[in-house]
């Protein structure tokens, strides 16, 4: 452990943006894991937080809501600083409140009521795919950022010449320090020239929807009440943009990052020549991609995390992607398993705060993948991809590939 510490700062590394520029950083997750599952680790500003990278640890930060709280901030960029949306915004709730919150947003987006909204996605889904069928270049990356945000847009109602906009707002929102969707150095500026616009954007929507109701998300948000009371506009507001942000997100780069690393392998092609496997192979893309890369909370009391005593007060963060690769869990880990059996992944996270829309992800998730499977066959890098410079989002800026059209009678029966 003491080595580890004596290495070039690994805080500072963590929460480089450009690290992970380069790719995952799952070297030094692997290296964490190993000698130190729970360390403290401080920033050359003084700020510090507590890294958590194995299974068993992050199971157990994100399931203790009662000594982690998720009302102090949930992501990095808000460590040592209040969270506005605290109290106010699913995300940034405890139970019981929490609770209270997610159960008609939960009932609605069940796997039923998403079943039923098959065909609805369907389309988005095909006119993500439709630029390959000429044989044509594709960035891919672009496309599906398109597609996670036509999902999110059917599901709050909003008009779809809004949703190009909405796409690139939602990915500087997370990838502000980027520097194709953000400003390198003035991530923070970003962040808050983002948040304005979207508040903006989602008050004048609230305010008409109000007027017009429907049987959308952000209808369902103006007529749920919290503490006896119909939620307010700032509330229905700031759940707006964490439901717009969350699901777009995790929808875009699952696919991308996959595809990243399978195109041209024999693991592809032996999935996509079996439907029976897709379930389990989206399933494991989750695992594999781990789009969010983190979760924090803070500890609420004195307590021992994998023998260290962590302080009341303190940040602690987990990293997600690290405990996906955790090798006390998950045999093989660093090898994409189509038949993996079980696959119990936190990319969804775990515990009370395990994502409210992960049915209407894998739903999604699942028609991508049945669509390009069925229609196009030998997929292909046609140039370099580019990584997204965040320590929120793993994913890909851009990534340009080819396919090949099936020819008719050689469509698979997905």
């Amino acid at each position: 452990m003491d080595a580890l510490r004596a290495r070039c700062p690994v805080a500072a590394t963590l929460v480089d943006h450009a690290l992970y520029g380069q790719g995952t950083p799952h070297a030094i997750w692997a290296d964490l894991r190993r000698d130190a599952p729970v360390l403290r680790q401080v920033l050359p500003d003084g700020r510090a937080f507590w890294s958590v990278t194995s299974y068993r640890g992050a199971s157990e930060v994100l399931r203790d809501t009662t000594t982690f709280t998720s009302e102090r901030g949930t992501l990095l960029y808000l460590l040592g600083r209040d969270d506005p949306a605290a109290g106010r915004q699913l995300v940034a709730t405890d139970p019981p409140r929490h609770t209270v919150l997610r159960t008609p947003i939960q009932r609605v987006l069940a796997a039923k009521p998403v079943a039923a909204m098959r065909e609805r996605l369907r389309e988005p889904v095909c006119d993500t795919l439709a630029p390959l069928a000429d044989g044509a270049l594709c960035d891919l990356a672009e496309r599906l950022r398109h597609l996670a945000v036509a999902v999110m847009g059917t599901l709050l109602d909003l008009p779809a010449q809004d949703w190009p906009r909405l796409a690139d707002l939602s990915i500087a929102s997370v990838a502000p320090e980027d520097p194709v969707f953000g400003r390198p150095g003035a991530g923070q500026s970003v962040l808050e020239d983002n948040h304005r616009e979207l508040l903006t954007y989602f008050h004048d929507v609230v305010r008409l929807r109000r007027a017009h109701p429907g049987s959308d998300l952000v209808s369902l948000l103006i007529g749920t009440r919290w503490d006896g009371r119909l939620l307010n506009q700032a509330e229905v507001v700031s759940n707006c943009y964490s439901l717009l942000l969350g699901g777009s997100v995790t929808m875009s780069q699952v696919p991308a990052t996959t595809l990243a690393e399978l195109m041209g392998t024999t693991t592809l092609d032996r999935w996509a020549a079996d439907p029976s496997l897709l379930a389990g192979g989206v399933e494991e893309a989750l695992r594999w991609a781990t789009p969010n890369t983190h979760f924090m909370r803070y500890a609420v009391q004195d307590v021992e995390l994998g023998g260290q005593c962590v302080n009341a007060g303190d940040a602690v963060v987990v990293w997600l992607a690290s405990a996906n690769r955790d090798e006390d869990v998950f045999s093989e880990p660093a090898t994409f398993d189509v038949r993996r059996s079980p696959n119990k992944h936190l990319a969804f996270g775990i515990g009370p705060h395990y994502c409210v829309g992960h049915n209407i992800v894998r739903e999604t998730l699942k028609l991508f993948f049945a669509e390009l499977f069925s229609r196009f066959t030998d997929l292909a890098p046609a140039g370099p991809g580019v990584r997204l410079h965040s320590h929120t989002i793993s994913g890909w800026a851009a990534l340009p590939i080819t396919a090949r059209a099936r020819t008719p009678h050689g469509l698979l029966a997905y």
